[in-house]
């Protein structure tokens, strides 16, 4: 059977493109493959889910500009039902070197120009306005109050999912076995059930084990599965349900989950981990997140964990940015992939500016090349100062 368009990956990325791509070119047949209905280990359902203005390139703040004002106007732009209950409480990023101050005006001028509201404060502001944490060793904070904060990771996946069913995209519940393709072009794929799936275009957006897939086609990425461990914690005398999501200087980031936190860190001995390794590390929060949450507020002193969940970066060792756009060597497969850690924040953008390529050859909507996944081969790297 041929098709126009075979995304491989049913997470958030690829249900995004399947929206976009029948939503820009109604009547456009699309097949959607992924192999779990339930997205059980799928990032996008262990995912934090939030998203934040604060990054230091520009190409990152304009996705998540587009992305915030999607999410905020999802009922209509989709017809979804739900609510995703965005919380816009911002992040807060707490600087503690010397050079924080220079460095936190620096990128929130080049924030502001592309419409974030990011503020640098200095220490008495931080101590003036949440008086719960320590501030002493804080040289200076940036913070988004308007358009960062959290919202509901599934409900999105299942907007998309269900306009884009609306729109004539059949899903498949199969896995990709391997491609077909000749003279630099793939003509299909093969799936486990022993079927075939032929199509003009293909979009690989299976997270993790999209490395492997390219791998056979010869085609090498730095992306590995990077396991995190996310502790929901109990903490009577630190109960404060407006705060930010704080990512602190000293590795830790947190911020309120009803009566309760989320906190996370990344483990100091950090590399890739087995595709099917979801057991939470437990001693981390007593080695390594516990201490740095009672060092920056005193309410953590009593804190108990709840509860404790792992979920999987598609980690790229090359610059830790998204890989988008067609795969070197072939005419017709698009990558979106190496999202380490933010791709539910760039879905909308991302899937929207994958369709637009898809349909017209060229970025539109945004301008991705800075993330094409050709730079891994010219050497061209898109720094972030605060990877998160």
């Amino acid at each position: 059977m041929a098709v126009d368009v075979v995304i491989v990956g049913g997470g958030v990325m690829g249900a995004s493109c399947a929206y976009w791509l029948t939503r820009l070119s109604p009547g456009l047949s699309v097949v959607l493959i992924e192999p779990d209905p339930t997205h059980a280990r799928a990032a996008t359902a262990l995912s934090v889910a939030s998203i934040r203005q604060q990054f230091t390139s520009a190409v990152n703040v304009q996705i998540s500009r587009f992305g915030v004002g999607f999410i905020r106007d999802f009922a209509a732009q989709t017809g979804f039902s739900g609510d995703l209950g965005l919380r816009e409480q911002g992040y807060l990023f707490l600087g503690t070197r010397a050079e924080a101050p220079a460095i936190m005006a620096e990128v929130a001028a080049m924030q502001h120009a592309e419409g974030a509201a990011t503020e640098v404060l200095g220490r008495a502001e931080v101590a003036r306005r949440w008086p719960w944490m320590r501030s002493d060793d804080i040289s200076a904070a940036s913070f988004g109050p308007r358009d960062e904060g959290w919202f509901d990771n599934m409900g999105l996946l299942r907007g998309f999912l269900e306009a884009a069913r609306r729109q004539g995209v059949r899903v498949v519940h199969d896995r990709v076995t391997g491609f077909l393709n000749a003279g630099g072009s793939v003509t299909g794929v093969t799936l486990a059930d022993g079927g075939r799936m032929d199509a003009g275009a293909f979009i690989l957006a299976a997270g993790t084990a999209t490395a492997g897939m390219l791998a056979d086609l010869g085609v090498e990425i730095p992306v590995e599965p990077r396991k995190r461990t996310v502790f929901v914690v109990d903490a009577p005398a630190a109960r404060h349900p407006d705060a930010p999501l704080v990512i602190d200087a000293a590795g830790v980031y947190f911020r309120p989950e009803g009566r309760a936190w989320i906190a996370a860190t990344v483990p100091d001995v950090d590399g890739p981990c087995a595709p099917d390794d979801f057991e939470p590390d437990h001693a981390q929060f007593e080695e390594l997140v516990w201490p740095r949450l009672w060092g920056r507020a005193p309410g953590f002193e009593a804190a108990k964990v709840l509860r404790a969940w792992v979920g999987h970066y598609d980690f790229n060792r090359f610059d830790q940015n998204a890989l988008v756009g067609l795969v070197p060597g072939f005419c017709n497969l698009r990558l979106l992939n190496g999202f380490s850690g933010h791709g539910l924040q760039q879905s909308p953008a991302l899937g929207r500016g994958t369709a637009e390529h898809v349909l017209t050859g060229r970025w539109q909507s945004l301008d991705l090349s800075d993330l094409e996944v050709s730079r891994l081969w010219s050497g061209r790297r898109v720094i972030e100062r605060a990877v998160v």
